[in-house]
């Protein structure tokens, strides 16, 4: 097979506004290093973090909530610390989701696995590094809003599924961010509560939450309960609605912000709240007499186990989990895919079509 040398990318020149999202047809295909796969990318999808690490609300400096500078930016108060890791590189190919074909293999892998179809594990430990470095696909390295990208061999996971590639890029990032929770708190058959319900991680914890047995209890606007209890949702509830006191085992935050004490209060003694995102804002009030009194755990989860994207994978492969894509765009208009995804009117994930 003969690759092309250029090829079209949507490329991140600094953090700011959309305007910082560049349409190009000239970006070198990148040659797999040793160790490595190449990918011509099938679909990827927009999340919280492409937005979030474009705008550089990842900073120390910024204290607002995700929505605050989505548009705009914040003027250059978080280029020095606005990523995952730190300062990011640029230019850079966001993306964190990515269903696509292996191409073309580095040395020390084996050709055997061009032509696979493969998901990209979005959060991972690089091969041979420290065991707590960090790199996040479309944020540390290039990631899928191109035609083609590379990553580490064993990040590359092929997958066995009649779904579609735009269905199943729906899944990588939302998904093992839920199920990265999920494993933390070691959630069974019990009472869960999961706030920013409609989401793209919202709702896929819905999904794994249920396959897990437990009772679960959305958070959401009205406008979209009937979707999560058709999804799953034994229980839903307005957002600005009052926590009943002591009443879960589990709490599954996305949100964050000023009402986040409620969140404690609605834990039962020895409950555990896990958080992956702070829509709402990331400096909250913590009393400490909650923590200690009820016997509280407090867990972050971002760093996976490398089995929950195994994991992850034999669910879909199993049809125990579903696709939510609420709409398709084509990745030259990844601008106006973000603006509709700025908009949380839609449930699921917003998917980015690469061919064309």
């Amino acid at each position: 097979m003969t690759l092309p040398e250029t090829m079209k990318a949507v490329v991140l020149t600094g953090h700011g506004g959309l305007d910082k999202l560049e349409w190009r047809e000239d970006v070198p295909v990148p040659q797999p290093e040793a160790g490595e796969v190449l990918i011509r990318v099938g679909a990827s999808a927009v999340n919280n973090t492409d937005v979030n690490t474009r705008t550089g609300w990842y900073s120390k400096a910024v204290r607002g909530d995700t929505g605050s500078a989505a548009r705009e930016g914040y003027a250059g108060a978080s280029d020095a610390d606005g990523a995952w890791s730190g300062a990011l590189s640029f230019p850079r190919i966001q993306g964190a989701d990515c269903c696509g074909e292996i191409v073309a293999v580095g040395d020390g892998v084996n050709p055997a696995r061009i032509g696979e179809r493969v998901l990209v594990r979005p959060m991972h430990r690089p091969t041979g590094a420290e065991p707590e470095a960090l790199v996040t696909f479309g944020s540390e390295r290039d990631g899928g809003f191109a035609e083609y990208t590379t990553v580490d061999d064993e990040h590359a996971l092929r997958i066995d599924s009649a779904l579609t590639d735009i269905e199943l890029a729906s899944f990588p990032c939302a998904f093992s961010t839920a199920e990265g929770m999920i494993q933390r708190a070691g959630l069974g058959a019990e009472r869960v509560l999961i706030t920013g319900a409609s989401g793209g991680v919202g709702s896929a914890a819905v999904q794994l939450a249920k396959r897990r047995g437990a009772h679960v209890t959305a958070s959401t606007s009205p406008a979209k309960m009937d979707a999560l209890k058709t999804l799953g949702a034994d229980a839903v509830m307005d957002r600005s609605d009052a926590y009943a006191k002591d009443a879960f085992d589990v709490v599954l935050d996305l949100v964050g912000g000023p009402r986040w004490p409620e969140l404690l209060d609605a834990l039962v003694p020895r409950g555990r709240y896990v958080t992956s995102g702070a829509i709402a804002g990331p400096i909250v009030e913590l009393d400490l007499r909650t923590l200690y009194l009820k016997d509280l755990t407090l867990i972050g989860s971002t760093r996976q186990d490398p089995r929950v994207f195994t994991d992850l994978v034999s669910y879909i492969e199993a049809g125990e989990i579903h696709p939510v894509v609420a709409e398709t765009y084509g990745l030259r208009d990844l601008r106006a895919a973000q603006k509709a995804f700025l908009e949380k009117s839609h449930m699921g994930k917003i998917g980015v079509t690469i061919a064309g």
